[in-house]
């Protein structure tokens, strides 16, 4: 009894850690899929922190970025449906006897802010990601010692079908997310998002505290110091750093400021302010930006005078950059200088086209999904895709869901009448004897 009560307690542990591997990997690739440039904008700050660049260039991060959403999607997958039970509980455990060390690395020394494991849809900190791990290894290892009891969901014949549809799935979603944009944004622009109110801090909300230390030296010694210690004019400055010295309430939007290039004026409140249409074509670098699209923002900048709307360039890129740009697309609207960082977060496409009012983001379109000429018919208020995204949170989920399952299922169909055509085929001789 007491042998059959200790076999059942293994059974549900192996399941139960099963399950929650399962949950975090399909959960971590999908998030990843989901954004892929933003997950190869997180590779590219491991690599400027680690000084990799000359080894890691753009092409190689990208296909990085995909790699790594898919396998993490496909091991989630197949440790839920027991697909491969040696196979991926072996290759699970390897890869957080990998991600672990790192983690407990980057915890220590921070040279990232944070690891990017779920992309913005759920951001922790470098310790939190460090204690994931170790709870995550832990249930890996109880997973690999006691694979044998995994239950399958699926009958082993059907396991390719599985497979087959999760490479597919996962793949198609991360090719459609890098041409479009990401299906869930959890960015603070997303449509709908309020930019002005993102950048206010609530009333009573703890604001953070920074202190500034200044290394000094003297007689070759090197220290550093605060302003209640600061020493006497016979030390000398080498530099100086700030830090957070109590963590408070940090705006989800910050950085967002526009200086117009031509007289160098902040226009950010009177942007955010306007109740008047405003379209802002984002760039973060201009000498990387795909220009074979520059014919859909000159028409939408020809449309936008047309009705009175604004027509801003936002970019990080210099002053000779835009005149470059300009000179190269035809193009001739304003630009502003921003945060590139911030151009980064605004939208994923290099160019990519917001469209604003009142500081709320109605809509936002990557370079190749500008509207164009045809759909251009009248004034925005009349116009289907100046009204926001009707589509719910939940109708977004259930959509994915779906793209998912229904392929499994008429694949699945398809198997099961082949099965039964074979049984038959099969049944016909022994009959006619």
């Amino acid at each position: 009894m007491e042998s059959k009560t200790r076999n059942t307690i293994l059974t549900v542990v192996a399941n139960l850690c099963r399950f929650i591997l399962a949950a975090v990997f399909v959960f971590s690739g999908f998030v990843k899929a989901n954004d892929p440039l933003g997950f190869q904008y997180k590779l590219n700050d491991y690599v400027l922190a680690f000084g990799l660049t000359e080894w890691f260039p753009d092409y190689i991060l990208s296909l990085a970025a995909g790699a790594l959403a898919m396998l993490e999607f496909t091991l989630g997958v197949y440790m839920f449906f027991g697909i491969n039970r040696r196979l991926t509980s072996w290759t699970i455990t390897l890869l957080m006897g990998v991600m672990t060390p790192l983690t407990l690395y980057l915890a220590v020394k921070n040279p990232v802010s944070d690891c990017g494991c779920f992309g913005d849809a759920l951001v922790l900190t470098n310790w939190q990601t460090f204690g994931k791990n170790v709870f995550l290894t832990i249930a890996a290892v109880s997973v690999l010692c006691m694979r044998n009891r995994l239950f399958r969901i699926v009958m082993q014949r059907n396991e390719w079908l599985i497979s087959v549809n999760t490479l597919l799935y996962i793949t198609i979603l991360s090719y459609y997310s890098l041409q479009n944009l990401p299906v869930f944004d959890f960015r603070p622009y997303h449509i709908g998002a309020d930019i002005l109110e993102g950048m206010t801090i609530p009333e009573g909300a703890k604001k953070t505290v920074y202190e500034t230390r200044f290394i000094l030296e003297k007689d070759g010694v090197r220290q550093e110091f605060g302003l209640e210690n600061y020493p006497d004019e016979t030390w000398s400055f080498v530099d100086s750093k700030t830090i957070v010295k109590e963590a408070g309430y940090e705006p989800p939007v910050h950085d967002f400021e526009l200086m117009r290039f031509s007289d160098g004026e902040d226009i950010t409140e009177q942007v955010l302010s306007d109740s008047n249409y405003t379209f802002l074509m984002v760039s973060y670098q201009l000498d990387s930006a795909d220009d074979s699209y520059s014919d859909l923002l000159n028409e939408m900048y020809d449309y936008s005078k047309k009705y009175g709307y604004n027509f801003y360039g936002l970019t990080a890129s210099s002053e000779e950059m835009v005149e470059q740009w300009l000179d190269r697309t035809g193009g001739e609207y304003p630009f502003c200088s921003m945060d590139e960082i911030t151009l980064k977060t605004m939208v994923r496409s290099n160019p990519g086209l917001l469209l604003i009012k009142d500081g709320v983001v109605l809509n936002k379109w990557a370079c190749g999904n500008v509207p164009d000429e045809y759909q251009l018919t009248g004034p925005l208020n009349q116009l289907a895709f100046a009204q926001g995204d009707s589509r719910g949170k939940w109708i977004k989920i259930g959509t994915c869901i779906m793209w998912f399952l229904i392929p499994l299922f008429l694949i699945s169909l398809m198997d099961r009448c082949y099965f039964f055509y074979t049984r038959r085929r099969q049944k016909q001789p022994e009959q006619e004897a």
